[in-house]
C-alpha cells in the first residue's frame, strides 16, 4: 500500500513500546527451577512452576538486583516499598492460571532513555519497569492436529519496560530498542537475543493529524522478534491506518500479528477495548522493601554505560561521533578498546586499528572480539613503532599484523625485526631511491614543474614500492618535494 506523500505528511505517528527482557539469572523468578535456554521440552519444571496446589513462591534476589540496575541505568525512580500482584488470565502455557507481576507498584518508574537519530537527540520517557514471570511456549507447527506445550520458560524472570507514547517513527523505535539492548548487555542482565526470545517487543501504534492533541485509536502489534521487524511493522501499520482515515473509514482497536515475509500486519484478536485481569496483591509474597544502602551499593557496582563512554570518547579522547558510536555499540569492543588505550595514548590510532584491521579480520572469519588472540598490548606495540617512525603503516597492516595473527605468542617488535620491516633511516639511500624514480618519469617531473602538483602522490607511491615500505613516508615526502622544486 502506498500513501501519497502529501497525505502522509499531514499525519503524525504515535508509538509506545512494551519491551520484555528475559533476565540472565540461574533460576526462575519464584522458584529454584533452572532458567537456562535450550533444554529438552518440560525438563526445567517443578511443582511450583507447574502451579500445584499448596506450593509457595519466593523472590529471586538477582531478579530484584537486575531490576534496580536497569532502573538506575535508565534514569528511573526506584520504589523502595513495592509488592507483587496476580494477573488473572487463561493461557494454555501458564499452568497456574495467573501470572505473578507488578501492577500498582512497579519497582522502577518515571525514567527516560536518550536516543539520537538523523533529526537530533530526544528523551523517550519510561512509564515504568516492573518485574514479572514469563509464560511457557505453545508450539503449533510440529503436529497437524495438536498444539504442543513446553513449560521450560514458565516462570523465567522478566523485566517489562513500558515507554510513554513519545516515539514518532519506525526509525526512532529502532534506535530506542537498540539502546535498550545495548543497556541490558552492558549491565550483564540479559543477552538481548531477540531470536531466542530473550528480548521481545509489543508496539502500540496510532496516527493523528498534525497539531491534534488527542491520541488516535491504537492497534497493538504483538511479539516482534527483531529490531528490524519492529521498524517494518510500525511503518506498515502507520501507512495502513493513514490509508483508512483518508478513505473515511474507522480504525478498529485490534491486537495484530506481523508477518515478516509479507511485511504486513493482520488481526490476531479483534476489538480488544479493555481487559479485566482482576489484579489483586499476591498473597503468598510479602511486600518488597529496599533500603537506601542497598540501592547505593547497586549504583556503585554499575559499569560505565554507553552514553557515558560515548561522552568520554568524543570529549576526552577526541574520537569522532562515528568512531565513538561504533565502539560503544558493543560491550566487548569497549572492553578491548579500554585495555588498548591503557597501553597507548594515541587514541585515534587505537580506534582506527580496532575499527579497521581488527574488526575486518573478526568479521571475515566470524571471530568474536572477546576470543581474539592478538592482545591489546601487542596492538599498542605496533602503534608505538609506527608513531616512532620505525615501521610504515602499510608494512604494519599488510605484513606485521597478519603474521601476528598466525603467531600471537610473538612480540610485535621481534616479529617486525624478523620480517625485516624496520625503516631504513639512511638519507643517502632515500636520495638514491627518489632520484631513481624521478629519472624513470621525466615527463611527470615536467608536468609537476608546470603546476600539476597533485601527481606528487604518484611519485610517493613509486618510492614506497621501490623501498618495499621500508622508508619514513614523512621524510620521503619532504625530500621528494624539495627535489621536485629545484
Amino acid at each position: 500500500m502506498t500513501i501519497q506523500t502529501a497525505q502522509a505528511l499531514d499525519y503524525e505517528v504515535v508509538i509506545g513500546l512494551e519491551v520484555h527482557a528475559q533476565m540472565a539469572t540461574a533460576s526462575k523468578a519464584f522458584c529454584s527451577d533452572s532458567a537456562a535456554f535450550g533444554a529438552n521440552p518440560n525438563r526445567h519444571v517443578s511443582p511450583v512452576s507447574l502451579g500445584h496446589p499448596g506450593t509457595l513462591p519466593f523472590i529471586n534476589k538477582k531478579h530484584v538486583e537486575f531490576a534496580v540496575k536497569l532502573g538506575l541505568a535508565t534514569n528511573c525512580q526506584i520504589r523502595k516499598h513495592n509488592f507483587f500482584d496476580r494477573k488473572n488470565y487463561f493461557y494454555a502455557d501458564l499452568p497456574k492460571g495467573y501470572q505473578i507481576t507488578q501492577d500498582a507498584a512497579a519497582i522502577c518508574y518515571d525514567g527516560f532513555i536518550r536516543i539520537k537519530t538523523a533529526s537530533g537527540q530526544k528523551n523517550i520517557r519510561l512509564n515504568r519497569i516492573h518485574m514479572e514471570e514469563d509464560a511457557g511456549k505453545s508450539i503449533h507447527n510440529l503436529d497437524d492436529e495438536n498444539t504442543l506445550i513446553d513449560l521450560n520458560r514458565a516462570g523465567v524472570p522478566l523485566l517489562e519496560i513500558v515507554s510513554e507514547p513519545d516515539l514518532r517513527s519506525g526509525e526512532e523505535a529502532h534506535v530506542f530498542l537498540s539502546e535498550i539492548r545495548k543497556l541490558v548487555r552492558f549491565l550483564g542482565i540479559c543477552d538481548g537475543n531477540m531470536e531466542e526470545g530473550s528480548l521481545r517487543c509489543d508496539a502500540n501504534i496510532s496516527v493523528r493529524k498534525k497539531g491534534e492533541t488527542e491520541y488516535g485509536t491504537r492497534c497493538e502489534v504483538k511479539n516482534l522478534n527483531s529490531i528490524k521487524n519492529v521498524q517494518k511493522a510500525i511503518e506498515f501499520e502507520a501507512e495502513r491506518q493513514i490509508g483508512l482515515l483518508e478513505q473515511g473509514k474507522k480504525i478498529e482497536q485490534n491486537t495484530l500479528n506481523f508477518d515478516a515475509d509479507s511485511g504486513e500486519t493482520s488481526v490476531l484478536r479483534s476489538k480488544e477495548m479493555a481487559n479485566d485481569y482482576r489484579y489483586f496483591p499476591e498473597p503468598d509474597l510479602p511486600p518488597l522493601v529496599l533500603s537506601d544502602a542497598y540501592i547505593a551499593e547497586i549504583k556503585k557496582s554499575l559499569p560505565a554505560l554507553p552514553e557515558e563512554l560515548y561522552e568520554k570518547y568524543t570529549t576526552n579522547l577526541g574520537l569522532s561521533d562515528y568512531e565513538a558510536s561504533v565502539i560503544t555499540a558493543d560491550q566487548d569492543l569497549v572492553l578491548y578498546f579500554e585495555e588498548l588505550i591503557n597501553e597507548t595514548a594515541n587514541y585515534k590510532a587505537a580506534a582506527h586499528w580496532l575499527m579497521g584491521s581488527i574488526k575486518s579480520y573478526l568479521n571475515n572469519h566470524a571471530v568474536f572480539i572477546g576470543d581474539f588472540w592478538v592482545k591489546p598490548k601487542t596492538v599498542a606495540e605496533i602503534i608505538a613503532m609506527i608513531d616512532d617512525g620505525k615501521i610504515s603503516h602499510t608494512a604494519a597492516t599488510q605484513q606485521l599484523f597478519p603474521e601476528l595473527i598466525n603467531h600471537p605468542e610473538k612480540t610485535a617488535v621481534k616479529t617486525a625485526s624478523a620480517l625485516n620491516l624496520f625503516i631504513d633511516q639512511s638519507v643517502e639511500k632515500l636520495d638514491l631511491l627518489i632520484d631513481q624514480v624521478l629519472q624513470l618519469h621525466p615527463q611527470k617531473v615536467s608536468e609537476y614543474k608546470k603546476g600539476k602538483k597533485g601527481i606528487i602522490g604518484m611519485f610517493m607511491g613509486e618510492v614506497m614500492k621501490l623501498s618495499k615500505g621500508k622508508i619514513d613516508p614523512k621524510t620521503a615526502n619532504r625530500v621528494l618535494a624539495e627535489k621536485l622544486e629545484k
